[in-house]
C-alpha cells in the first residue's frame, strides 16, 4: 500500500482532530489511515509500516481503539494474521453512547449546582445555562435522529 501526499496529509489532519478530542496521537493517525486506506481491513504490519511507528506504539494504540470501540479485528480462514478495521456500521450505537455520557454528566452537574453557594452567582448562572442546554439536547437529539431516518426512507 502506498499513500499519496494528499492522503498522508489527510491522515495527519484526522489524527490531529482526534488528538484534540482527547485521543492519543498515534491512535488518531491509525483512525486516519483506516479512513483513507483503499482496503477496509489492514494488518498490524501494514499499519505500522505505513505510519512509520514502532511495534509497541502500534500495539498500544490498536488495543486502545479496540477497547474504546471504533476499531475491531477480524481473521480469515487459513490466515494467521489479524486484520483491523473501523466499526462504521455501529455509528448509531457510538453516538447513543456519547449522548448517554453527556446526559450522565448533566446529572452530576445538577448535583454540583445544588451544593454550590451563592458566592459565585455568575459561575452558577453559566453552569445552570449549560445544564439547561444539556436538558435540551437530551430532549432533541433522539428526535433529530428519528427525523433523519425518516428523511432517508422517502
Amino acid at each position: 500500500m502506498t499513500l499519496d501526499e494528499q492522503k498522508k496529509a489527510l491522515i495527519e489532519r484526522i489524527g490531529i482532530f482526534h488528538e484534540k478530542m482527547g485521543l492519543q496521537p498515534v491512535a488518531g493517525r491509525i483512525l486516519g489511515l483506516m479512513y483513507v486506506a483503499d482496503r477496509p481491513a489492514l494488518t498490524f504490519d501494514e499499519i505500522r509500516e505505513e505510519l512509520s511507528i514502532s511495534k509497541s506504539a502500534t500495539s498500544t494504540a490498536l488495543n486502545l481503539l479496540i477497547e474504546t470501540g471504533p476499531v475491531e479485528y477480524i481473521t480469515f480462514p487459513g490466515d494467521r494474521k489479524r486484520y483491523f478495521r473501523l466499526k462504521t456500521s455501529n455509528w448509531r450505537d457510538a453516538l447513543t453512547k456519547r449522548i448517554d455520557n453527556i446526559i450522565n454528566f448533566k446529572v452530576l452537574l445538577k448535583e454540583v449546582l445544588e451544593c454550590r453557594t451563592d458566592k459565585t452567582s455568575e459561575f452558577n448562572t453559566c453552569l445552570g445555562e449549560f445544564v439547561d442546554f444539556l436538558d435540551f439536547l437530551q430532549e432533541e437529539l433522539p428526535n433529530l435522529l428519528d427525523k433523519w431516518e425518516k428523511s432517508r426512507v422517502k
